[in-house]
């Protein structure tokens, strides 16, 4: 380390020191030691080595302290034969405290003067001595018991050599121990708080208190804020001396407040510490992959249903396990029965309900058609690749512009209500349009006709699907024939 270094590591530690608890207060004896770097100035002709100082003051008011002082700097020569050239100081100093002498960390300056001595062979006279001033700085740091400090200086000393006209700086940068004797505690605990007025004098350092100067311990586990590395733990944890409480399983609740100690790795708990499982498919929260499982599922270990033959029912659930390959299935996995109305949109391309019943001149559908209209929006939902359109038809009763408006009205009705109750079904897949009284299947001469007239139709528009979907039904019913409709009036 260069004489610049060691100032500037000095400078910088005087910058940054921050203030501390009050340490020993009133006029003590103050000694210190310590040994380190003798940089003499290269005009002198001597070598860097190993330099030693000694001091020994007296506190006269918290910023000012007087200091003998002793430094000894053995060298030699820089040119052959290499010559001991030895170098001694001492003097008086004035160590002017940048803070409180008092106070944990302490910055100072020094200035004072002496006799200094420099002592070679061959180089007359053999022992100079001379009168010489000094400057320097250094940092205290409280390290041990309230009196004993780490002691950072550098000081230059300013000595006129053999022959020279001006002053040489003979640099001393050192660290050492420093004590403080007699006096008096300010502070005995370091808790920041006087002892006159402290109520708790034996606090552990590094406890927060209060303004009496006792602990505090918000969460009451026994470990004093300012100590306590875990200081949100719960009522009822046996913590150690860090203040933290033992938990066995890793589930954030302490083993004395834990109810269930064996929590598997990864779960979500309760306060009790016993795994939470929403979906009550025994595999916890946290754990669980698929955390909706419905009731009953047979699930694996990341708590996803099994579905052993793959019907789309799982297992637990599914009242037929082995259903084959490609069978539509109903919600217990059984396969599904083509019904009536199923059959009558293969076969034709239709389904023709002339029972959907709506308020007198109006586009409200009546609640008791709403099964109907259900019965065949579920057939429907099984067919997406179909484009369904929704006719109404009327009979003609009223003007045509009249019968016009209402049936596509009626099958615009129609067509929200099935995007309303069944989600499943791309609403792209259909259109509504009405017809009037233009089409009608049969006379409109008698009641009974225009009855059947009044209908609601729903047709396949791309009859290329259409073909793809009756091919597939084949393989869906073999040799069975469709029951009948229950819905059907």
């Amino acid at each position: 380390m260069s004489r610049f270094q060691g100032a500037s590591l000095v400078a910088t530690l005087v910058l940054i020191a921050a203030p501390a608890a009050a340490q020993i207060a009133g006029r003590p004896i103050e000694a210190s030691g310590g040994a380190g770097l003798f940089s003499p100035d290269a005009r002198s002709r001597m070598m860097d080595r190993a330099g030693s100082v000694g001091a020994l003051g007296w506190r006269a008011t918290p910023s000012l302290t007087l200091e003998g002082q002793a430094s000894f700097g053995p060298s030699r020569q820089d040119t052959l034969p290499h010559l001991k050239h030895n170098f001694s100081y001492g003097g008086l100093d004035l160590r002017w405290n940048l803070r409180p002498a008092d106070s944990r960390a302490v910055p100072f300056l020094l200035v004072g003067g002496g006799i200094g001595r420099s002592h070679t062979n061959g180089h007359a006279p053999d022992d100079l001595k001379r009168g010489a001033g000094s400057l320097g700085m250094g940092f205290l740091y409280n390290v041990y018991n309230q009196r004993t400090y780490v002691r950072l200086q550098v000081r230059d000393v300013m000595f006129r050599e053999r022959d020279a006209f001006q002053a040489s700086h003979h640099w001393f940068v050192t660290a050492g121990l420093h004590y403080a004797f007699g006096g008096k505690v300010h502070d005995s605990d370091l808790d920041g708080v006087r002892d006159w007025l402290d109520r708790c004098p034996a606090t552990p350092i590094g406890a927060k208190v209060n303004a009496n100067g006792c602990p505090i311990d918000t969460d009451g586990d026994g470990v004093f804020d300012g100590l306590d590395q875990c200081p949100g733990t719960p009522k009822g944890c046996v913590v150690d001396k860090k203040g933290c409480s033992t938990d066995t399983d890793g589930d954030g609740v302490c083993d004395q407040l834990d109810k269930c100690p064996d929590t598997p790795k990864g779960c979500t708990v309760d306060a009790n510490g016993c795994p939470v499982d929403s979906d009550g498919d025994g595999v916890c929260d946290g754990v669980d992959k698929c955390p909706n499982t419905v009731k009953g599922c047979t699930v694996d270990e990341t708590g996803c249903p099994k579905d052993s033959d793959g019907d789309g029912v799982c297992d637990g659930i599914d009242v037929c396990p082995n259903t084959p390959a490609g069978l539509r299935v109903d919600p217990q996995g059984c396969p599904i029965e083509v019904s009536e109305k199923e059959t009558q949109l293969l076969d034709t391309g239709t389904i023709r309900l002339q029972n959907v019943n709506f308020e007198t001149r109006k586009a409200v559908i009546l609640p008791g058609s709403f099964v109907l209209i259900d019965t065949v929006a579920m057939i429907l939902q099984q067919y997406p690749a179909l484009q369904i359109e929704i006719g109404g038809h009327t009979d003609n009763v009223g003007t045509a512009a009249l019968n016009d408006t209402l049936s596509n009205s009626r099958a615009l009705a129609v067509l929200n209500y099935i995007k309303q109750n069944f989600p499943a079904i791309n609403s792209s897949q259909f259109s509504a349009k009405g017809y009037g009284m233009s089409r009608p299947i049969a006379p409109n001469s008698s009641a009974l006709g225009r009855a059947m007239n009044r209908r609601v139709e729903f047709r396949v528009l791309n009859t290329e699907a259409l073909k793809i979907e009756r091919e597939r039904r084949r393989f869906l019913h073999k040799d069975e024939a469709a029951p009948p409709d229950s819905t059907h009036k």
